[in-house]
């Protein structure tokens, strides 16, 4: 097998068991894989709290963002924030009754990390981690000139 197929299938089914393992949250507490995903992403990317943050971070659509946040809203798990300069810019907040649910996903997590990174050096950690920050660097920057790209041809039309 190529470095290629097996660094996407190692991809994949890393993602894959990091799923599995959130859909246990998701049983307790009657919520779907993307809830969880939701109440994940704005219990660990503090600042990053709107739904628009949701979508281009975590790459879910719209559609998937939105009946979440609906349906955490109605769960009580979530509440809207007006902004206070912006108007049209909502904030999305955990309510108190999330907590247990994030608590769960941290038990979670660091489940998922203890089994992937079992039997893994510090030194090797600190390579990897330097070797991924070169890839997320070019991935970021093909993905903005694909942008551009794309956002030029659009006015052309």
């Amino acid at each position: 097998m190529n470095i290629t197929t097996e660094l996407w299938i190692g991809i994949r089914s890393m993602l894959y068991l990091y799923d599995r393992m959130l859909k246990t949250v998701c049983a307790e507490y009657n919520l779907t894989l993307a809830e969880a995903e939701v109440v994940s992403f704005l219990q660990n990317n503090p600042g990053k709290d709107t739904a628009t943050d949701i979508v281009e971070l975590r790459r879910l659509s719209k559609g998937t963002v939105s009946k979440a946040v609906e349906d955490l809203i109605q769960k009580s798990l979530l509440e809207r924030i007006p902004d206070t300069e912006d108007r049209r810019r909502i904030h999305l907040k955990l309510g108190p009754e999330a907590k247990p649910i994030t608590e769960m996903i941290d038990k979670v997590r660091k489940e998922f990390f203890d089994i992937i990174l079992k039997g893994i050096t510090e030194e090797e950690l600190e390579l990897h981690g330097r070797f991924l920050g070169r890839m997320f660097h070019n991935t970021k920057i093909a993905m903005e000139r694909e942008d551009r790209e794309w956002d030029s041809q659009r006015r052309m039309k």
